[in-house]
């Protein structure tokens, strides 16, 4: 199973990083799979500083706003058991440290293990197909340079349906912005880009 969450890492000049993931949960419930492309800061931190923090949200902007790094400085708080911080605004965490970092290929493998969880006073409110939507659309706009224009296009078009029918606000502006990244991409690159 993939849980879709938010990843914080930092850097070792203390530089937050926050990024959508989708860690790969296991039998085992304090282990799970990262996939990060060697490309990404959160590759580059882990691997680094070789802990983080994983958070459990519904909150669709949030994860819209980190997925195309237009997201402003957090609000956050230290880490308890690890060098890392804290998203105010999630409902839970999980602080972790890598257990096992392979990088033989492109998209590596990381093992975490949880060293510590919580809970934020922001409860969970839930999803709906909406906010799953959202979700979907944001990976695709993490795809941009790998999937081909059209695709991402015909996909986008596939989910304004649960947006139109069962989102709201915040559902429709994350929506939104993740749509306009998409044109601005295929005005540049052309349709077939991919």
């Amino acid at each position: 199973m993939i849980l879709e969450g938010i990843v914080t890492t930092l850097a070792s000049d203390g530089t937050l990083n926050v990024a959508p993931m989708g860690p790969k949960v296991g039998r085992d419930p304090g282990r799970y799979l990262l996939r990060p492309y060697q490309t990404s800061t959160t590759y580059q931190n882990l691997k680094a500083t070789g802990e983080g923090v994983l958070h459990v949200t519904d909150d669709v902007f949030l994860i819209a706003r980190a997925a195309i790094g237009t997201l402003p400085e957090p609000e956050t708080s230290p880490a308890s058991k690890v060098r890392g911080r804290i998203l105010k605004t999630t409902g839970r965490y999980v602080e972790f440290r890598v257990v096992d970092l392979d990088d033989r290929s492109e998209r590596t493998s990381i093992t975490i293990e949880s060293v510590a969880e919580g809970l934020q006073p922001k409860p969970l409110f839930g999803l709906n197909r909406a906010k799953h939507a959202v979700v979907e659309a944001a990976i695709l706009a993490t795809r941009l340079e790998f999937l081909p224009t059209t695709e991402i296009m015909a996909d986008f078009a596939r989910l304004a349906i649960p947006i139109d029918k069962t989102g709201g606000p915040d559902e429709r502006l994350a929506f939104g912005i993740l749509l306009d990244r998409v044109l601005a991409f295929s005005s540049r690159k052309g349709p077939s880009s991919g």
